[in-house]
């Protein structure tokens, strides 16, 4: 199996590496791509360097796998060329995800929609993922009817200028290189991405438009805010959700025990919780603090947790290859 992995030498194309590894994908041939300032350079992969290369020179080699995670113009440029040489692009990017004929894809809830034929398989927002991982078993049982989400992202999310930002002004300094326009480190900062004619952030407009994609519920009534806060790893999420049907609390967290991809951590006689300390380098989902919301009917409050540069970006990346793998040697 030969795998390009475009954006190799950034956060998420690193992190995909480490995934690959650690997971023992079989990988007979890697093609790190990343941009022309950093071809000829080398990365570590399975214990051996790897010379970094071109665009140009990954699709002469007609890979059979491109997990991209190098932004959106570069995916909408570069994904199709990829495509058109018969590789399967995996990309990370939200170039791809809302287009009607991509499959936006979480193994977990609905990896069908990759048998549609398709080249470019979209990677979701990594609040959307662990998100739907944890509503999908919960509107097969009770049907959700409306969803709150307040969000709690790290400043990996936004990248290593945000992470240095974070370190700087932790160390008492000045953020040299800020990405964000106020300062924090002992701060939230209510704007993920950029603002739209709505009052909503594009992040915020992820999370409704992917959700009611890959759960397929079109009209699903879901809303949201997303806040940076000053955590290096790990995004959380506050979630009130109401059911069609009727539910006892035992109800939802029996089905959220058995879930695929979850891990139940709710006894607060122990403390027990998600918090992004325990979620850090980990590819579950982690659900806590499940609770009957007293003031509406059928509804409850979730609290999600998970590492948004693994399953909000690289495993899931990652297992959607797995999959798609696994699939055609079973044929």
């Amino acid at each position: 199996m030969r795998i390009a992995v475009v954006g190799a030498t950034g956060l998420v194309g690193r992190e995909m590496l480490t995934v690959l590894e650690e997971r023992d994908v079989k990988v007979t041939e890697l093609y790190p791509v990343a941009s022309e300032a950093s071809v000829g350079k080398t990365i570590r992969f399975n214990g051996n360097e790897v010379r970094v290369i071109s665009m140009e020179q990954a699709i002469s080699l007609t890979p059979d796998f491109a997990l991209f995670s190098a932004g959106g113009s570069t995916s909408l440029e570069w994904a199709p060329k990829f495509a058109e040489v018969g590789t399967i692009v995996i990309d990370n990017s939200s170039a791809w995800r809302m287009e009607s004929n991509i499959p936006l894809v979480v193994p977990e809830v609905n990896l069908e929609t990759t048998e549609s034929g398709s080249k470019i398989i979209a990677n979701p927002n990594c609040s959307t993922i662990q998100l739907v991982v944890a509503l999908a078993p919960l509107h097969k049982a009770f049907g959700l009817k409306r969803v709150v989400v307040s969000t709690y992202q790290s400043v990996s999310g936004t990248g290593k200028a945000a992470m240095l930002q974070l370190e700087e002004e932790e160390n008492g300094h000045a953020a040299s290189k800020p990405a964000y326009k106020y300062p924090i480190h002992r701060n939230c900062i209510p704007h993920c991405d950029v603002f739209l004619e709505n009052g909503y952030t594009k992040e915020e407009m992820k999370l409704v438009n992917e959700s009611r994609k890959i759960l397929g519920i079109p009209n699903l009534k879901l809303t949201a805010t997303a806040v940076r806060v000053p955590v290096n790893g790990g995004h959380s999420e506050a979630v009130n959700v109401t059911f069609e049907k009727p539910a006892t609390v035992e109800d939802v967290r029996w089905i959220l025990s058995k879930a695929d991809g979850v891990i139940l951590q709710d006894d607060p006689e122990t403390n027990l919780y998600p918090m992004p300390l325990l979620a850090h380098r980990r590819d579950e989902v982690f659900v806590g603090r499940i609770r009957k919301d007293e003031s509406e009917e059928n509804a409850f409050n979730l609290w999600i947790v998970a590492d948004n540069l693994r399953k909000g970006a690289a495993t899931n990346a990652v297992q959607i290859l797995e999959k798609l793998t696994q699939k055609a040697a079973s044929k």
